[in-house]
């Protein structure tokens, strides 16, 4: 009876009303740009996010602060239990496969680390950029900074590197992803992890209307994404592979790229309202092909790699 009016008809529907959900914060820029095409399609539904780190985002679902939480990892056993015995049934679903870029200044003269480096400079073994590269700040100690405490990226870096082990004395948590490039911006030996959607140039700062975006959604032809000079992107490589690689879409869809996370959709609403139809929105074909722009790999729209023959 909240959801109908004096009328009888419904104020919450799949593509009407209100729907509050979380997003994990080094997931804005890709769900702005969903936000904003599917509210320019259905124009009497409010989709309001509140972006967070990957804990409260998950903190948030499982105590019914939302039903729709996008966050870099799945639920857990017991977490899926505590939701089946809240009466709340509930669907999980991969709609991408992010990078985690690796970002310094553009003085550093440092092109490219290998996986095992990077462990050793987020535990602190190596403190000096000497110590992993003869830059011309090798005598400098290396500042890794990462989005903000709890969030994806930092989890992310604890599960591949960490070993339960304690991060570096020269690790700092930001408090937003733009903290982190202004970090690494003004600080000539900051490194800095971020989301790969972040670095990519189109996500900074070009307008377009959105009768032009929607266009270019349902265009077929592959486009080229290059990545924004207000940094450096470093290459990356497994320690027992020659040849490094940046977070290119094609490197992160073959898997060369070493650093690559899912993405989930989790759904806890109920089917007919806006949680569910926005749902059913980013796991789409047109949900897919905004993410296929962006720089991360979409999980049901095919990656198409083209290459130039020269």
């Amino acid at each position: 009876m909240l959801l109908t009016s004096c009328t009888g008809t419904p104020t919450n529907t799949s593509t009407k009303g209100i729907a509050k959900i979380y997003c994990e914060e080094s997931f804005r820029n890709i769900l702005d740009q969903e936000v904003e095409v599917f509210e320019y399609s259905y124009p009497d539904a409010s989709i309001m996010v509140n972006y967070a780190s990957e804990n409260a985002t998950i903190d948030s679902l499982m105590h019914r602060g939302t039903d729709l939480a996008v966050t870099t990892r799945d639920l857990t056993d017991e977490q899926h239990e505590l939701l089946q015995k809240q009466g709340r049934a509930h669907r999980s679903r991969v709609i991408a496969v992010d990078a985690i870029a690796v970002i310094a200044n553009n003085d550093n003269n440092i092109e490219e680390l290998t996986v095992g480096e990077l462990g050793e400079i987020c535990r602190g073994e190596a403190v000096y950029w000497g110590d992993v590269y003869p830059t011309r700040f090798k005598r400098d100690s290396i500042q890794v900074v990462f989005d903000g405490s709890g969030s994806g990226v930092m989890n992310y870096v604890k599960s591949q590197f960490m070993n339960g082990n304690k991060f570096g004395p020269h690790v700092f948590a930001q408090r937003s992803t733009e903290d982190v490039f202004r970090a690494v911006q003004t600080h000539r030996n900051a490194l800095g992890l971020v989301g790969v959607s972040w670095i990519a140039s189109n996500m900074n700062g070009n307008v377009t209307t959105m009768e032009e975006r929607i266009a270019s959604i349902k265009d077929t032809t592959p486009s080229n994404i290059d990545f924004t000079n207000r940094i450096k992107v470093i290459a990356l490589r497994a320690d027992s592979v020659i040849t490094a690689r940046k977070p290119y879409q094609a490197y992160i869809y073959s898997g060369e790229y070493p650093l690559t996370r899912k993405i989930y959709a989790i759904d806890a609403s109920a089917g007919g309202t806006l949680d569910h139809g926005f749902f059913s929105f980013l796991t789409g074909v047109i949900g897919q092909k905004i993410i296929l722009q962006t720089g991360v790999v979409p999980a049901a729209e095919p990656v198409r790699v083209v290459e130039t023959v020269r």
